[in-house]
């Protein structure tokens, strides 16, 4: 590793933060602007989701390939490169007047920004001790796990009050104070000797590829009714199948699975898949029930979505002293704990709940969030020598991106069968000859044939069969964290390989 300056880590800290919060932010920023696009663009429901699939799938073909870029270019020219096109592209998706020009700048724009968030965390165990990683990784965590709850609130407000392309444009500026601060603080070159395995490469791409546009449009095209889905899903399996075996035999440089054969990069992995599940699922589920059960306008969904990334912040703030001192599996225990706890809550809602019961199991949650995500990467690299810490870092992300595409897409899929199945369940359960419905009816008021009861008693059937949907999928959300817990025992608690960490710098880099 090459030093050319001498920032503190501080100031390098504070730069692949602000970097890895831009990218991030935009994986859920446009996820409230899409109804105001789709007349500006000229597309229909099911076409303007491709807004979200284009970039998700760019982001997870391209995450592997980080490693190989770096041993190529080193991480400050391909941090900086990811930045300038991230930027470029924003402000292109801003000025896009078709749906076609939208998912080609975004496919580009998830390109650019793919290898930002491995590098980030790479650069930062890279430039901290050992005994201090637990504090770089929560700090870096407040930034990851804020962005996904800031961006629908940054969303709600930029198209209420600017229009919904400002939600490009406001990585302009941002992206300039990066580039910036990345000229200014980021000197770390580990290039090296590599080269390209084509054949793992394009596995890789098609395999990782086809399955995120799976998880993505699975569910509006009825799964494998669509032969579309079907055959892609076969095609995918069986890239899949093919890349993994060529990375162990090969171990190269370009998504280097074999990098899991180490047991706390291999388990961690395992984790941060099913806790992303979880994670982006309850993100994805929550938002849905404020809307359409609850009847809050975007703009107050955002907000209220708010507390559980204060929350996260402020335990990750409130353990930073004892995050190197504690058994870290006992801080992801305590994190999987309080997820579980506050997840259970939700699945106690009703259709008479308050505000206060809404935020409370977010913020129980929240305070989780925080010590899973930033112990699970300190554990991660802990066994592994410093010179893979980049390969490891695209591996450890593209589990967590892999695992949050499958839980949005389990979460839409389960919803949308219970909701049916309960809905059918109620509806069957009304008889004229019930007497209850007979004295309900008698009470509102009406007659059991009159349609604005009929109505009336259709529109509750599909509000209660709504709430049974969600609970049942938070019920099920919590009882998986719980099954979590029981990988833990399988981390190691310390490093079974020395970790070298070049310190000859002291706090100067």
């Amino acid at each position: 590793m090459s030093i050319d300056s001498n920032p503190s880590r501080a100031e390098v800290a504070a730069t692949v933060v602000i970097s890895a919060l831009m990218v991030i932010v935009d994986m859920t920023v446009a996820n409230v602007a899409l109804p105001n696009m789709m007349g500006d663009l000229g597309a229909t429901s099911d076409q303007i989701t491709w807004v979200l699939t284009s970039f998700s799938m760019a982001q997870a073909i391209f995450i592997p390939l980080t490693g190989f870029m770096v041993l190529r270019f080193g991480e400050r020219k391909v941090l900086t490169f990811s930045i300038c096109g991230f930027v470029l592209m924003s402000g292109l998706c801003g000025q896009a007047n078709s749906l076609g020009e939208m998912v080609l700048f975004r496919i580009f724009q998830g390109i650019s920004g793919a290898s930002v968030t491995p590098i980030c965390q790479s650069i930062l165990v890279q430039i901290f001790p050992k005994e201090q990683r637990g504090k770089a990784m929560a700090l870096y965590t407040i930034g990851v796990l804020i962005g996904p709850v800031l961006g629908p609130v940054v969303g709600g407000v930029l198209t209420e009050h600017m229009g919904w392309r400002w939600v490009f444009y406001i990585n302009l500026p941002v992206g300039l104070l990066c580039l910036m601060m990345i000229f200014r603080n980021i000197h770390i070159n580990n290039q090296g000797e590599t080269s390209i395995d084509w054949l793992l490469m394009i596995t890789m791409a098609g395999g990782i590829g086809l399955l995120q546009m799976v998880l993505s449009q699975g569910n509006e095209k009825n799964w494998f009714s669509s032969n579309l889905i079907f055959f892609s899903s076969i095609i995918s399996f069986l890239l899949i199948i093919i890349f993994v075996i060529r990375s162990i035999v090969t171990k190269g440089d370009i998504a280097p699975i074999w990098l899991m054969k180490d047991r706390n990069l291999g388990v961690s992995c395992l984790i941060i898949f099913f806790f992303a599940i979880g994670t982006f699922g309850i993100l994805q589920l929550q938002p849905m029930l404020m809307e359409q059960l609850f009847n809050y306008p975007v703009e107050t969904t955002g907000f209220m979505m708010s507390p559980r990334g204060i929350a996260s912040a402020c335990v990750l703030v409130a353990i930073m002293p004892l995050a190197d001192k504690v058994d870290s599996r006992i801080l992801v225990l305590m994190g999987l704990s309080l997820n579980a706890i506050g997840i259970y809550m939700m699945g106690q809602y009703s259709l008479n709940i308050d505000t206060f019961w809404v935020l409370v199991p977010s913020v129980i949650q929240g305070a989780g969030l925080g010590l899973v995500f930033s112990t699970m990467a300190k554990i991660a690299f802990a066994t592994l020598p410093t010179e893979y810490t980049t390969r490891a870092s695209a591996v450890f992300n593209l589990s967590r991106t892999i695992g949050s595409s499958v839980g949005i897409a389990i979460v839409n899929t389960y919803v949308s069968y219970v909701k049916q199945e309960e809905w059918l369940h109620l509806g069957g359960a009304l008889s004229r000859a019930d007497p209850i419905l007979q004295i309900y009816a008698e009470q509102s008021g009406s007659q059991l044939t009159d349609t604005s009861f009929l109505e009336h008693l259709a529109s509750m059937v599909q509000q209660q069969s709504s709430m049974l949907a969600f609970i049942h999928c938070f019920t099920a959300m919590s009882v998986m964290y719980v099954g979590m817990m029981f990988l833990l025992p399988l981390l190691r608690k310390k490093s079974a390989t020395p970790v070298k960490v070049d310190t000859s710098q002291g706090n100067n880099y």
